[in-house]
């Protein structure tokens, strides 16, 4: 099912990709398309003309974690190139050097807000369902996680905003507690790099520490690049965002 999802919905994620108002989303000098929220699907997953999203791995999210009555979100469509990850205007020397040698690492939801760029949470996915469109080497720029981190960012979380309700969530600063416990992960979990081939996908915990490895040298690809699609859906029940492991 997931394989006839694929083929069904190529033409919109090439679409997607090619289309004038997401051109804003190639950066690092032409090696990476973020392509955030750019794929026109309906909350089925369907693009127009096309299936519902499904297969093994949504089957496992909808009788296994119990997310019955999802409605998935618009999705990112990534697609990577040899060479990344190039320097971007503006950005500084740690910063670029935190991309190329630590893959941006991140926690999804945690958005940079103002003009000293503190970080809040703002949104709340229930998980990150990773989707490879291309086929590709392993070394051209993998996802990669952090083993277990989301056992230490979870218990974070929940002592840091346990005496709060979800509505004031947003307002607590994180920034250097987020800084300090991303430290803690790179020091105590082991990174690892996934890739799959079209027809496989791969699912991340909503809490886990991700990113993306630079391209590695004699990685190929296929001549559109290293094409990924992630789904990341809103989990309504705040609570159980936070709460549930």
């Amino acid at each position: 099912m997931l394989t006839h999802w694929i083929d069904a919905s190529r033409k919109a994620i090439d679409d997607s990709i090619r289309a004038p108002e997401n051109a804003h989303w190639l950066r690092y000098g032409g090696t990476w398309f973020a392509g955030v929220n750019v794929l026109p699907n309906d909350g089925a997953g369907c693009v127009p003309g096309g299936p519902p999203l499904g297969g093994d791995a949504v089957a496992f999210i909808r009788t296994v974690l119990g997310h019955t009555d999802l409605v998935w979100d618009r999705a990112q469509v990534s697609v990577c190139h040899p060479g990344y990850p190039q320097p971007m205007a503006g950005e500084s020397d740690a910063v670029f050097a935190f991309r190329r040698d630590l893959d941006a690492a991140h926690i999804d939801g945690l958005l940079k807000d103002g003009p000293a760029r503190r970080r809040y949470l703002r949104e709340h996915h229930a998980f990150i369902l990773g989707i490879p469109i291309s086929r590709h080497h392993e070394g051209a720029a993998p996802f990669t996680i952090w083993e277990g981190s989301h056992h230490i960012i979870g218990d974070w979380l929940r002592l840091r905003l346990k005496d709060r309700t979800p509505q004031a969530w947003g307002a607590v600063d994180l920034t250097d507690e987020y800084q300090a416990v991303r430290r803690d992960v790179f020091a105590r979990c082991r990174r690892v790099a996934i890739h799959a081939r079209p027809g496989e996908a791969y699912l991340v915990h909503r809490h886990a520490l991700h990113g993306m490895a630079r391209w590695g040298e004699g990685a190929t690809a296929e001549p559109g690049g290293r094409i990924i699609v992630y789904f990341r859906p809103p989990q309504m029940n705040l609570r159980s965002w936070l709460l549930d492991p």
